[in-house]
């Protein structure tokens, strides 16, 4: 497991009208824009966002991804999203929950798995480049 505390990060949002239905719960395609929120957080921690993974020559699809909802989310309730990286020697694997900001209790689980994609050839790349491993100040 990866102890230093760059791979895990947490942000606090407020849950805006636009993202609940009409019970006023949150939508569930919604979770994983909170997800891409505390990732990009995630991924700046070490200088390795999206416009530096463009810049080493690759991408990063999500070609893998999976939420569980605990507890509803609802319209104005302030959640906690915590990121942690879980693995990333051949593919970027983030672990993601959310909390509600005041009590604590944590109401939605999930994860997404992103490939280096080498954006010249459009290859996957089976192994992470070795830029990833150096901005993260780890050694394969």
């Amino acid at each position: 497991m990866l102890t230093d505390p760059r791979f895990t990060t947490e942000v606090e949002l407020t849950v805006p009208f636009h993202d609940v239905d009409m019970m006023g719960v949150v939508w569930h395609g919604n979770y994983f824009r909170y997800f891409e929120i505390a990732r990009e957080a995630l991924l700046n921690q070490f200088d390795y966002g999206y416009r530096q993974m463009k810049d080493s020559g690759y991408v990063w699809p999500v070609v893998d991804t999976r939420v569980k909802y605990r507890d509803a989310v609802t319209f104005e309730q302030r959640i906690r999203v915590r990121a942690h990286i879980e693995e990333y020697e051949n593919r970027l694997r983030i672990a993601y929950q959310i909390f509600d900001a005041q009590t604590g209790k944590r109401t939605t689980t999930g994860y997404t798995i992103q490939v280096a994609v080498d954006e010249a050839t459009r290859e996957m790349c089976f192994v992470s480049p070795a830029i990833l491993f150096e901005r993260m100040g780890v050694t394969p």
